[in-house]
C-alpha cells in the first residue's frame, strides 16, 4: 500500500511539471537593439510589462548601445549576423540602407501601420514608397518655450504672427532686463534646427515647399525659403550680447537661470528644463506665421522607429511586439514617459505634462511637415543639412544676406543632385 501511495505522489509531481516545463520550452526571448540608453527604466518597469500583459510567453529584453556607438556596433552585428531581433531606426538613410542591404522587413502587411500617415512613414520608407520598413515611434515638435515669469512681469502675451512676435521681442529689448532670444551661433546646428527649421515651414508652405525641393520645382534661393531665411535674419537685434560666441548649453542655462525671456526649441528641451528645475515655470507658442496667412505649419520632426531583423529566428513573435507598437495603448505610454517626444500615430492620446500637451495640441491646429533637408537631399556633397547650418549662422552673423545664403546652398544641391539641376 506504501508502495501504491509513493508511486501516486511520483506520477502527481510529473504530470504537475509538464505544463511548466512546456511553458518554459515555448516561451521565447525578443532583444531589442538601442541607442537610446537614458530610458532602460522606462522600457523595462513599463513598456515591456504593458506588453507582457497581453504576451507573458514572450521575454523582451531591451539591450540599449552608447549613441555614439550604435551605428557602428549595429551594422557589426547585423552583417555578423548577432543583432538581436528588433532594431531601433534611426530616421532616413541609414536605416533605408540596411533594408537595401536586406536586414529589414517590409512592414506594409503589418496590421496597424494604417494609423500612420506620410509624413510619419517619411523617414522609414523607400525612395519610390513601396517599402515602409519601420513602425514610427516618435516625434519631436518646434516652437518656442518662453518664461512664464518675465512674460506676466511686462504683460506680454503669446504672438501667433510674425509681427505680432516682433512687436514681442522688441518690448523685452526695451525693458533691458532680459535676453528677448536665448541662442547663439557658435554651434552652427542651432542656428538652422531651432531657427531656419522650425520658423521655416510657414514660409515655403511645409510639404508643399519641401517636397518641391526633391522633386526640383522649387528651389532654396526662390520664394519661401528665401523669405525664411529674411525672417531669421530679423532676430539677429533680440540676440544675447556676444551671442557668436554663445553655446547650446549656453543658451539652454541662460534661459532656464532667468537671463532670457523666450527659447527658440524644439519639444525635446521639455524634458531637459524640467531636469534642471522642476519648478520653472514654462510657456510655449507655435511658429508664428507670416501676417496674412491663413494656415499655420510645423516642423514635427520624425526622430526614432522600430524595425525587425531580417535573420531573427522570432519574426512572428517579433511582428507581434511591432503589431502592439501600433496601439492607442503603446502611443500613450511613451508619449508621457519621454514629454517632447509624441506618438507618429493618428490615435487620440492625453499628455500628463501640460507643456508637452501644448506642443501637441498644434497638430490639430496646423500642418506637419519635417525638415526641409533631410529626405534624401543630404546624401551628396555638399552636404544639404550641413550647408543650412552654416548659413543659417552666417545670417544671424550678419555675414550673409539671406539672398546670398539661399543662392549658396542652392548652388550646392544643383553641384549633385540630379532634379534640381
Amino acid at each position: 500500500m506504501k508502495k501504491l501511495l509513493a508511486l501516486a505522489v511520483i506520477l502527481t509531481l510529473v504530470v504537475a511539471l509538464v505544463p511548466a516545463t512546456t511553458q518554459a520550452q515555448d516561451k521565447v526571448t525578443l532583444t531589442i537593439e538601442s541607442w537610446r540608453n537614458d530610458d532602460i527604466a522606462f522600457w523595462n518597469d513599463v513598456l515591456i510589462p504593458a506588453f507582457n500583459a497581453h504576451y507573458p510567453d514572450i521575454e523582451v529584453i531591451f539591450a540599449p548601445a552608447a549613441p555614439t556607438e550604435y551605428n557602428a556596433a549595429l551594422n557589426a552585428k547585423l552583417e555578423g549576423g548577432t543583432a538581436g531581433d528588433l532594431i531601433t531606426c534611426r530616421p532616413f538613410d541609414l536605416s533605408l540602407e540596411h533594408f537595401n542591404n536586406g536586414y529589414l522587413v517590409s512592414l506594409n502587411d503589418l496590421p496597424g501601420m494604417e494609423h500612420f500617415g506620410p509624413v510619419a512613414r517619411s523617414a522609414w520608407i523607400t525612395d519610390d514608397g513601396s517599402d515602409v520598413f519601420c513602425v514610427p515611434m516618435a516625434s519631436v515638435i518646434h516652437g518656442f518655450i518662453y518664461n512664464e515669469s518675465i512674460f506676466e512681469e511686462l504683460g506680454l502675451e503669446e504672438p501667433a504672427t510674425e509681427p505680432e512676435f516682433l512687436e514681442v521681442l522688441d518690448a523685452i529689448k526695451a525693458d533691458g532686463a532680459y535676453a528677448p532670444l536665448s541662442m547663439g551661433t557658435v554651434d552652427l546646428w542651432e542656428a538652422a534646427t531651432m531657427g531656419y527649421q522650425n520658423i521655416g515651414p510657414n514660409y515655403w508652405k511645409g510639404e508643399e515647399g519641401r517636397l518641391g525641393l526633391i522633386e526640383g520645382t522649387i528651389g532654396y534661393d526662390e520664394n519661401g525659403f528665401v523669405e525664411a531665411f529674411e525672417a531669421l535674419a530679423r532676430w539677429a537685434p533680440y540676440l544675447p550680447d556676444g551671442y557668436q560666441a554663445i553655446s547650446y548649453p549656453d543658451s539652454q542655462n541662460l534661459f532656464t537661470l532667468g537671463m532670457a525671456a523666450i527659447f527658440p526649441a524644439g519639444s525635446w528641451e521639455i524634458g531637459v528644463f524640467r531636469g534642471q528645475d522642476p519648478d520653472f515655470e514654462m510657456g510655449a507658442f507655435k511658429p508664428p506665421v507670416p501676417e496674412g496667412a491663413d494656415t499655420c505649419y510645423i516642423s514635427d520632426h520624425v526622430d526614432i522607429a522600430m524595425g525587425v531583423n531580417a535573420a531573427s529566428p522570432n519574426q512572428e513573435e517579433a511582428m507581434l511586439f511591432m503589431e502592439w507598437m501600433t496601439t492607442q495603448e503603446f502611443a500613450e505610454l511613451y508619449s508621457n514617459a519621454l514629454p517632447g517626444f509624441f506618438t507618429l500615430s493618428d490615435h487620440a492620446i492625453t499628455l500628463e505634462d501640460p507643456l508637452a500637451q501644448e506642443f501637441l495640441s498644434w497638430r490639430d491646429e496646423c500642418e506637419s511637415t519635417i525638415r526641409s533637408s533631410y529626405q534624401i537631399l543630404s546624401r551628396g556633397e555638399p552636404n544639404n543639412e550641413t550647408q543650412l547650418w552654416e548659413v543659417s549662422a552666417q545670417v544671424l552673423n550678419g555675414e550673409l544676406t539671406p539672398q546670398e545664403a539661399a543662392d549658396i546652398v542652392q548652388s550646392g544641391l544643383e553641384t549633385w543632385y540630379e532634379p534640381q539641376q
